[in-house]
C-alpha cells in the first residue's frame, strides 16, 4: 500500500537523481553556460559567409573581435555576444547582417499539441536557439508544469509565484479591482457586482509585482523565460477557483493582457510552449499568440491526437467568443480569435520509414501547405542534445563527426528557416496595419 507520502520520499530521491544529472550536464556552478561558436560556424552557419572571407576581414578591421584562439591555434571562437557585434558591423556585398524586424510588438507564436512527446518543447527550444543565432532577441514563455522548457533552459530554482500562475493570479486582482472602480458596465448601464478577492489571493502580494519580475535571464544573452515548475501544476484548479471568485473575469486573457505591456522594441519574438491539454495555461497561450504552430510524430496515434486537439481547440474558442464581436472588453484582443498563420510540423521523423513517408502524405492531403515541407528527423546527434536537456545548437560538434552534428543541425536550421518564410509576411502583415503609412520593416 503506498501514499503520497511514499510519493514524496520518491520525489526526494529523485530530486537527488535530477542534482547530480545537472552537474554532468552544466558547469561546475550547476548553471548551464553557453558553448563559444568556432569562426566556421560563424562565418558559414551563422552569418553565411565565406570563411576566409571572413577570416580576411577580421584581419583587416582591428575593432572586430577577436575571439578566442584555441591551444593548437587553428581555430577561433567566438561567444554570441561577440557574433551579434560581428552581425551588427559586418556587411556582405553593402547589405546589413541584421534580421529583419517589422515595427511594433514581438511577434507571438504557440506551439501546442494534446499529445505528449509530440516535440513541442524540443521545436520551442531549437526555434529560440536558432532565432537568436539568426540575430533576434527572444522571449520564451514556459506553460507546462513539466517544466522541460526552464530546466532546459538552465532554470532550476523556480517559484511558483513567478510563473504564468503568478501573471493569471496578478490579473485576477487587477481586473477585479478594475472592474469595481467602474461606476457602470459598458453598454448596458447596469452596475456591475461588487467582487471580493479572498486574502488569501490578495495576500499574496502579486498585484504589487512589476511587468518584469516574471522574467529571468537564461544561459543565452539574447533570450529571456517566463518559466515554469512543478509546483505551478495547481494552476487549473487556481483559476476555476479564480473564476468563481469573479465570474466576469477573462481567465482567457490575463497573459494577453501582460504582453501587451511589454515594450515593444525589448524582443522581436516570442515562443509558447503549451502543456499537452487544452485548460487554463494553453488557452491563455492560444489568446495571446499570432501565429498557432502544430508539432505531431509520424505515427497513426499521433495524427489521431492532432485531429482531436485541433477540434476541441476550435470547439473551446468557439464557446470563449459566444457573443462577441468586435474587440474584448479590457484588452487588445479581438472575438472571435484569429490567428495570422498555422502551421504543421512533423517530428521524430524517419526518411527511411516505409509509414512515416505514408503519414507525411496523410498530413499534406489534409493540411496541405500548411505542413511544413522540412519534417525534423531523428538522429544521434538530436538524441544526444535531448539526454543532457540542450538544442543540437548547443553541442560541440567536436563531441561526435561533424557529419552526423551537421545533419542534425540542418534538419532544425530547415525547419526554422521554412518557419520564418511563413511567419515573417504575417508579422509584417500586423505591424502594417498597425503602424502609420511610411513606417515598416527595418533590418
Amino acid at each position: 500500500m503506498y501514499t503520497h507520502e511514499d510519493l514524496r520520499d520518491m520525489q526526494t530521491r529523485s530530486l537527488k537523481m535530477q542534482s547530480w544529472i545537472r552537474q554532468q550536464t552544466f558547469s561546475p556552478e550547476d548553471q548551464k553556460v553557453l558553448r563559444r561558436f568556432s569562426s566556421w560556424e560563424v562565418s558559414e552557419l551563422i552569418l553565411g559567409m565565406n570563411q576566409s572571407t571572413f577570416r580576411g576581414r577580421l584581419a583587416a578591421d582591428p575593432t572586430f573581435p577577436a575571439g578566442k584562439v584555441e591551444p593548437d591555434g587553428r581555430q577561433r571562437w567566438f561567444s554570441l555576444e561577440e557574433v551579434n557585434t560581428l552581425r551588427r558591423k559586418l556587411k556582405v556585398k553593402g547589405k546589413s547582417l541584421m534580421p529583419p524586424r517589422p515595427n511594433g510588438r514581438a511577434f507571438r507564436t504557440a506551439i501546442a499539441n494534446f499529445k505528449g512527446g509530440a516535440g513541442k518543447s524540443t521545436v520551442a527550444l531549437h526555434f529560440a536557439h536558432a532565432a537568436a543565432l539568426d540575430g533576434y532577441r527572444v522571449l520564451v514563455v514556459d506553460f507546462d508544469p513539466q517544466a522541460t522548457l526552464s530546466h532546459s533552459m538552465g532554470l532550476t530554482d523556480v517559484s511558483e509565484e513567478q510563473t504564468v500562475w503568478g501573471i493569471m493570479a496578478r490579473d485576477l486582482v487587477r481586473e477585479t479591482d478594475r472592474m469595481n472602480a467602474a461606476p457602470v458596465a459598458a453598454e448596458s448601464g447596469t452596475a456591475l457586482p461588487q467582487r471580493a478577492i479572498p486574502e488569501s489571493i490578495r495576500g499574496l502580494g502579486l498585484q504589487d509585482l512589476r511587468i518584469g519580475d516574471f522574467i529571468r535571464p537564461t544561459n543565452w544573452p539574447t533570450i529571456d523565460i517566463i518559466p515554469s515548475c512543478a509546483n505551478a501544476a495547481f494552476v487549473e484548479f487556481a483559476s476555476a477557483q479564480y473564476r468563481h471568485v469573479n465570474p466576469e473575469w477573462s481567465f482567457f486573457a490575463a497573459v494577453s493582457r501582460y504582453l501587451d505591456q511589454l515594450p515593444d522594441d525589448t524582443w522581436d519574438l516570442i515562443f509558447f510552449d503549451c502543456p499537452p491539454a487544452i485548460g487554463y495555461q494553453s488557452m491563455n497561450a492560444v489568446f495571446a499568440a499570432d501565429m498557432l504552430c502544430i508539432p505531431s510524430g509520424p505515427g497513426y496515434w499521433e495524427y489521431d491526437s492532432t485531429t482531436s486537439f485541433i477540434g476541441q481547440l476550435a470547439e473551446a474558442l468557439e464557446d470563449l467568443s459566444e457573443g462577441f464581436t468586435g474587440s474584448f472588453p479590457a484588452g487588445k484582443i479581438d472575438l472571435p480569435k484569429v490567428f495570422r498563420e498555422i502551421r504543421f510540423l512533423l517530428t521524430r521523423y524517419e526518411q527511411g520509414n516505409d509509414l512515416h513517408r505514408a503519414m507525411y502524405q496523410a498530413f499534406e492531403q489534409v493540411f496541405g501547405d500548411r505542413l511544413a515541407k522540412h519534417p525534423i528527423e531523428t538522429t544521434r546527434a538530436v538524441e544526444q542534445s535531448n539526454r543532457f536537456l540542450s538544442s543540437v545548437y548547443e553541442i560541440d560538434y567536436r563531441e561526435m563527426t561533424r557529419e552526423t552534428w551537421r545533419r542534425a543541425r540542418g534538419s532544425f536550421d530547415q525547419a526554422w528557416q521554412e518557419f520564418h518564410g511563413a511567419m515573417l509576411p504575417a508579422w509584417e502583415q500586423m505591424a502594417a496595419e498597425d503602424l502609420p503609412r511610411g513606417e515598416g520593416v527595418t533590418g
